[in-house]
């Protein structure tokens, strides 16, 4: 019974998933979701930003522990299109914002205007320039994960021989599963 079960529900997945595979095997399905996936993150986000608030005070309450030497924290958010972390920045912050997925500029632009208490920037990041990194919904997105993590560690602040500074957190892992996660003083 048991793998009868297991075979209807198999089923039902592919049959599920089908619009989603004829549409990839024509091309489009990458294109859809360049181009609706950010509408339907910015709905969700208002959501996971009201369950998340508290978690994330507490989770970014010791960001003011990475000020860098010239005494205002330089954060770099990776995957910034949802907006979803700005609130619990601390004020005066320098935020530089990438995201791969262009689409997600129309929502930035509005998010920049409703956080007057950041400073945001935009320019190519030098190697050792912000004190702290910042990635949350977006490594399950990408497709090279090493690669960006490659970046975020040129990109982050030495604290001492062979040490990078920064905070690094994230939603997912690479293998999908959930979790949540931080590292302090290393990556």
């Amino acid at each position: 019974m048991m793998t009868f079960t297991i075979f209807i529900l198999r089923l039902a997945v592919c049959i599920l998933a089908s619009p989603m595979y004829l549409l990839n095997f024509l091309g489009l399905w990458s294109w859809i979701c360049q181009q609706w996936f950010p509408y339907f993150l910015m709905r969700f986000s208002v959501i996971y930003n009201e369950q998340m608030a508290s978690k994330k005070r507490e989770l970014f309450s010791n960001l003011k522990d990475f000020v860098g030497p010239y005494g205002e924290l330089s954060l770099l958010e990776v995957g910034c299109g949802t907006r979803t972390n700005f609130k619990v920045y601390p004020p005066g912050s320098r935020v530089t914002c990438i995201d791969p997925n262009p689409n997600f500029e129309k929502f930035l632009i509005k998010s920049v205007a409703e956080n007057q208490h950041l400073q945001f920037e935009r320019f190519v990041v030098a190697d050792g320039s912000v004190d702290v990194a910042v990635c949350t919904l977006v490594l399950c997105s990408v497709k090279n994960q090493e690669q960006i993590l490659q970046e975020v560690y040129r990109v982050l602040r030495p604290v001492s021989e062979g040490v990078s500074g920064g905070l690094f957190r994230s939603n997912h892992n690479p293998q999908g599963q959930s979790c949540q996660f931080q590292v302090n003083q290393t990556l």
